[in-house]
Parts: structure tokens; sequence; C-alpha cells
């Protein structure tokens, strides 16, 4: 399968495996990787969940930290392999910064068209959080709703597209890697 190019959208509950599964498919198939970390690292508990990430991924990786314009770190790289984990940092960071859903949604689709005319193979990691309870307040809710907005935005757009269940992938657009 040609892997230049080409969308891979890898999205499951957390702690599913979804980021372990990004950085073994990317060690398999490039040499050179970008790596954009999306989390903040906000409190002492976040700070020790990019650690572990961090430690995760090989050491010659570039990294870039980017919570705010992802989209905009894209549009200036071309024909590279990138992974972007993930997204749904990314969002929530936004969503922190007061970006409405249109202005969000505008920024996903902005990020889905550098990437394509880049000419960029990727990766983009994503929780899925709209599986449970209706969240009790509002921006729980609307966070929910913007995060199934984006998947449905990112899945078209996407060749392949993989749910990962414990630890497993399942595959839902492309066939097999």
């Amino acid at each position: 399968m040609d892997k230049i190019g080409k969308i891979v959208f890898v999205t499951g509950p957390v702690k599913s495996g979804k980021s372990d599964f990004a950085v073994k498919y990317a060690i398999e198939n490039f040499k050179e990787v970008i790596f954009i970390a999306t989390a903040k690292p906000i409190d002492d508990e976040m700070r020790k969940r990019i650690e572990e990430h961090k430690k995760n991924r090989p050491k010659d990786w570039l990294t870039v930290e980017e919570g705010i314009d992802v989209e905009k770190v894209v549009e200036k790289l071309y024909g590279k392999f990138l992974i972007i984990d993930c997204i749904t940092f990314w969002i929530s960071n936004l969503i922190y910064e007061n970006f409405d859903e249109r202005k969000i949604i505008e920024k996903v689709e902005k990020l889905i068209k550098n990437i394509k005319k880049n000419d960029l193979s990727v990766i983009i990691v994503s929780n899925e959080v709209g599986w449970g309870i209706v969240p009790e307040n509002k921006v729980a809710r609307v966070f929910r709703d913007i995060m199934g907005k984006v998947h449905q935005i990112i899945s078209k757009n996407s060749d392949y597209v993989y749910l990962m269940v414990s630890g497993m992938p399942l595959i839902l657009k492309g066939g097999v890697k």
C-alpha cells in the first residue's frame, strides 16, 4: 500500500492504545517523523502523562508542542510524515481559549486542507468522548458535541480510520494497513 500523502485517523476510548498504535505504525512505515503534541502541562498529573508519552516515542523524532494553532504548524510543512496527538486536547484548548464551534470547525477544516495541499502523510489521534452518559454541565455537553462533529470531518477526509478497543485496532475505513 502506498502510504505517502495519506491520512490515518486513530480514535477510541482513553487508554485504548491509540498513541502506541500511532507510534508503532510510524516506526514501521517512515524514517523521519514530526510529532505534534497538543497537550498542555497544566498540572502535575498532566506533566506526568506528557513525560510518559515522550518516553514511548523515538528520541530522534522532532516534537513540536502546539496547543492552539496546529493548522498553522502543518501549513509550513511539505512532504513530511506527522503524528498529531491528540485532537481531543487541541479542541479542549480551543474551548478553554473561548473559540466557538464555528471557529473550531474552521480550524479543523483548515488543518485538513493544509495536510492535503502539502502532500503530508499524517496519523491523527483522538479520543471518543460521546459514548457515555450525557454530561451534567453545559461546557462538557458542548465539548462532546463539537468532538463528534470534528471526528466526522476527520473521518470523512481520512484514507484509513481505526477504532482502538482494548489495545486492538478495528478497521472502520480503508482496509488493512
